[in-house]
């Protein structure tokens, strides 16, 4: 018999009951605040048309990595839950996959995936009994029930979710179609864009050649000589700036960056163009790139994100079956410090640049990262990232940075996730998280609890959209105008 579904009010608050009553207060203040999403992987298309998603399994399962790799990590074939091999359409009954999903939740206990998924199932959906073999049909048919009504369309879950903005990232070669259908649909939802340009910078990636064409395609460069394609980012920049980026993101194996002489970056570059690189190569013209974007960034004030220390597609197989993006990428040990400097040396003490730097390597946050953002004024700490958004990985990240960086270098939370209806439950963990970490601060006699009341705020709304720049067009570099402020 399936177990009742219930979301404990004081879930993540610390245990102690003076300090669990702090963070109560903290959070009560901050928990209806705005969702300011301003990275992420969700589809556009959701948005641009509006139409109903078909079934659970289609919705909440085959788009969420993170749930399918736990699967296949127990055996569980990819084909078996409707994931599509290479784009071909899933060969798997929806249904069957669902009850595949539902029988194993034994698997996601004491995970994010678990608080997750507990909160879209109670909050959005309404179910009171938990997921389990018994429960899967009822689910799935519900579900599916409640999907078919306009109440359940994205465009009206983004109003319910409460949504100020979210971002999706799109590919320096994408057509950025699905945004102006959002805009020409007078809908008043903000759905911006954010410039992805990896597949157009990495050598090595699989897509490069084909993207490079429909690069080439889409700005009229001559992308054939190193100005020429420079000044194709430059154009493609615009592009999503008019689409509303205020972002560029960047997915690189490492933090590595590169100041070339013009001859130097002419000469690797013509290389590259001619496929007589090396693995030495490609990784020296990806960090002349994160440099030449900083110049750019410069010039049109989009802020760079920077995600490294990820080996991509790490199992040769499931990658040559199903593409990128399938649970196989694996964190690894990565250095900034050095990696950083070259750029450091030509733009960290730009104001008007700002670089907010991730990773998946714990073990830099004090050593590394935290007296980096502490010190050069372009740089910023994104949140916990990917393998560590998590209760833990969040009160670790605050723990190891606060004491060099502060609050202030850092911007917030963003959920980066293609999982549209996880959204509210990863930014409510978040708020409970920082309320608890705040509510000990305040306990111990180190904050006072006005301190604490405005700081929840700031790290829950106000930060973001400062970090971001999201009351300002990313369309120079003059100073930040004031920003809204929530009370």
């Amino acid at each position: 018999m399936a177990a009742p579904l219930r979301l404990d009010p004081d879930r993540l608050f610390p245990v102690e009951e003076r300090t669990r009553g702090i963070a109560r207060a903290l959070y009560a203040s901050v928990a209806t605040l705005p969702i300011v999403s301003p990275h992420g992987h969700t589809d556009p298309r959701w948005f641009a048309y509006d139409e109903p998603w078909n079934n659970a399994s289609e919705l909440l399962l085959q788009p969420d990595h993170y749930l399918f790799r736990m699967l296949y990590s127990q055996g569980v074939r990819l084909e078996d839950l409707g994931v599509p091999a290479h784009g071909a359409p899933g060969a798997a009954d929806p249904s069957a996959a669902w009850r595949i999903f539902a029988e194993r939740q034994h698997l996601f206990r004491g995970t994010p995936s678990r608080i997750w998924l507990d909160h879209v199932f109670a909050e959005v959906f309404g179910f009171d009994v938990s997921l389990a073999a018994d429960t899967a049909d009822l689910y799935f048919d519900r579900i599916g029930e409640l999907l078919a009504t306009p109440a359940f369309r994205p465009r009206a879950l983004y109003e319910r979710f409460n949504i100020e903005l979210i971002a999706t990232t799109e590919g320096a070669h994408d057509t950025l179609e699905h945004h102006a259908a959002i805009v020409a649909s007078g809908w008043k939802g903000r759905v911006v864009t954010a410039y992805r340009p990896d597949a157009v910078i990495d050598p090595e990636h699989e897509e490069f050649r084909a993207a490079l064409a429909r690069f080439a395609e889409l700005t009229g460069a001559d992308i054939g000589s190193w100005q020429g394609y420079l000044a194709a980012h430059r154009s493609r920049r615009q592009d999503f700036i008019a689409a509303g980026a205020t972002s560029t993101d960047h997915g690189h194996p490492t933090a590595a960056t590169a100041n070339l002489s013009t001859s130097e970056a002419e000469a690797l570059f013509a290389k590259v163009m001619h496929g007589d690189w090396t693995p030495a190569d490609a990784e020296l013209f990806r960090a002349q790139m994160l440099t030449e974007m900083a110049r750019m960034s410069l010039d049109d004030g989009l802020v760079m994100q920077i995600h490294p220390g990820a080996v991509r597609n790490h199992n040769r197989g499931l990658h040559a079956a199903f593409g990128r993006d399938k649970g196989a990428d694996i964190p690894m040990r990565t250095d900034y410090v050095h990696a950083l400097k070259p750029l450091l040396d030509a733009f960290g003490n730009e104001a008007g640049l700002s670089i907010i730097l991730f990773t998946l390597d714990e073990t830099v946050y004090a050593r590394e990262l935290a007296p980096l953002a502490g010190h050069y004024p372009c740089l910023k700490l994104g949140p916990a990232w990917w393998f560590h958004d998590s209760p833990e990985g969040m009160r670790r990240f605050r723990e190891m940075t606060t004491e060099t960086a502060g609050f202030y270098n850092t911007v917030g939370f963003n959920d980066d996730t293609r999982a549209f209806l996880s959204i509210p439950a990863r930014h409510d963990v978040a708020r409970r998280v920082d309320s608890g970490f705040l509510a000990r601060l305040v306990a111990e006699g180190r904050m006072a609890e006005g301190e604490a009341a405005e700081l929840i705020v700031d790290l829950t709304y106000n930060l973001v959209r400062k970090a971001y720049r999201l009351d300002e067009p990313a369309t120079g570099t003059g100073p930040t105008p004031a920003l809204r402020k929530v009370a």
